[in-house]
């Protein structure tokens, strides 16, 4: 059953059917609001508020119409609005990586140097994305880790396709320029050693 039938089945007052429609979107759902809450670190929410994000659109399915957006858009929609209406209320807390209760996981096998680095990487990343403006992380978020198209994320943002192409670009450019004096340092003190000898 296709997203419309089972939309119009739950209109029709066969509302058991709402699960089928959590079940196809709830994981993407759910790694996209945890992508938008990694910047203030409050991924403890993630759950909270994508339940939040199925009840209001569940609560607003007789608006829905299809014309204006597929459900997915739709949803996602929903999704960062209540995410960005949450993140404005804790706008001035700040929490370390310690207190978010985060513990990277690693190999057994890996050597420590290793996984420090492979931690320390992984920490740079997500903090030049975190650095990004509102739309430009949305846009990064949704392209590089919910993979949607263009069309899709324009609809969720509320711009045109070039717009997110701009954002996406600007983006990339952003996160590049905040890690290239990380990983060309390495680079650059190994041309220095072969310099040397």
């Amino acid at each position: 059953m296709t997203d419309s039938q089972l939309i119009r089945e739950i209109k029709d007052g066969n509302v058991e059917l709402y699960n089928e429609l959590m079940r196809r979107y709830e994981r993407k759902i759910l790694a996209f609001i945890f992508h938008m809450l990694k910047s203030a670190q409050l991924e403890s929410l993630a759950e909270d508020l994508c339940n939040e994000t199925f009840y209001k659109a569940y609560r607003s399915l007789h608006s829905f119409r299809e014309v204006e957006a597929t459900f997915s858009t739709w949803l996602y929609t929903i999704a960062r609005n209540t995410v960005l209406s949450e993140l404005r209320k804790h706008k001035n807390i700040k929490v370390s990586l310690e207190q978010s209760g985060y513990v990277p996981q690693t190999a057994a096998e890996a050597l420590p140097e290793q996984t420090v680095l492979r931690n320390e990487k992984v920490t740079m990343v997500r903090d030049a994305i975190n650095n990004l403006p509102e739309k430009q992380r949305s846009a990064l978020i949704l392209r590089e880790y919910d993979q949607l198209d263009y069309q899709e994320i324009a609809n969720i943002l509320g711009q045109t396709v070039s717009s997110v192409k701009s954002l996406l670009f600007r983006a990339r450019a952003s996160v590049k320029l905040q890690l290239e004096p990380y990983f060309l340092e390495p680079l650059f003190e190994e041309y220095e050693g072969m310099n040397r000898r």
